[in-house]
């Protein structure tokens, strides 16, 4: 390996951010993102809302694309009208995000995507959401964990072989998945945790939030992936 594969990872588009003196909107990125990608043999780099039509040229000088967890996707991007319970919209993120998911798809780049960002990876496919799960983020701003299974024979599985416990904050899931997407990873009570494409290129997406945790084994796959994808390892 000469040189570390390069990751985007998107962020948050937020009002009302503090530091020093200053309250201004911010794009925000937690710290446990590019931590990871970085231990896990990457280089980061945050990928700030912007036009759609750019997506294409910002996906085009990636190795690896993340798309980060984040409010709810916005019901009518999945043909749903919203419910109580689900969240206030983020469409600069959704579409901004949904651009940068097509154009990974498009190029075959690497593709993770965390908790909000499995959620928008089966929308972006022609899945849909369960709006609301009991039980799930029951303490607020508090990380929880629950253990997860892979489903053999899958590429999650081929990262993580056993079943882990995993930090999840999350009260939505996928429910129909999207197309060509198979679930490889499931919670005790039948919530599909893992999904992605076993016929393309590495594109995998996890419910739980593996920045969160001490296991690097599935971002270190995704930079296995990337590493292998840049032009930068390409055999001559």
């Amino acid at each position: 390996m000469t040189g570390r594969p390069l990751i985007g990872i998107s962020t948050y588009l937020e009002t009302g951010a503090r530091w020093g003196v200053w309250e201004l909107e911010a794009a925000l990125l937690p710290a446990g993102y590019p931590r990871l990608v970085q231990r896990s043999g990457g280089l980061a780099v945050m990928l700030p809302p912007d036009a759609p039509e750019r997506a294409a040229a910002v996906v085009a000088r990636l190795d690896g694309l993340v798309i980060a967890g984040g409010p709810d996707v916005e019901p009518s991007r999945y043909g749903a009208l919203p419910e109580p319970r689900t969240g206030p919209p983020a469409r600069t993120r959704d579409t901004w995000e949904l651009a940068l998911i097509d154009a990974a798809l498009a190029a075959g780049v690497p593709l993770l995507g965390i908790c909000r960002g499995m959620q928008l990876l089966n929308v972006a496919l022609g899945g849909t959401l369960v709006q609301h799960l009991d039980g799930h983020a029951e303490v607020v701003g508090v990380f929880g964990g629950h253990p997860v299974q892979p489903v053999p024979g899958t590429r999650y599985a081929e990262a993580v072989p056993e079943e882990t416990t995993v930090p999840t904050y999350h009260h939505q899931a996928v429910d129909r998945l999207g197309a060509g997407l198979v679930a490889s990873a499931y919670a005790a009570d039948g919530t599909i945790e893992a999904v992605e494409l076993p016929t393309a290129h590495w594109v995998l997406g996890v419910q739980w939030h593996p920045e969160m945790d001490d296991d690097p084994r599935l971002m270190r796959s995704l930079v296995h992936a990337a590493t292998a994808h840049s032009p930068l390892h390409a055999k001559p």
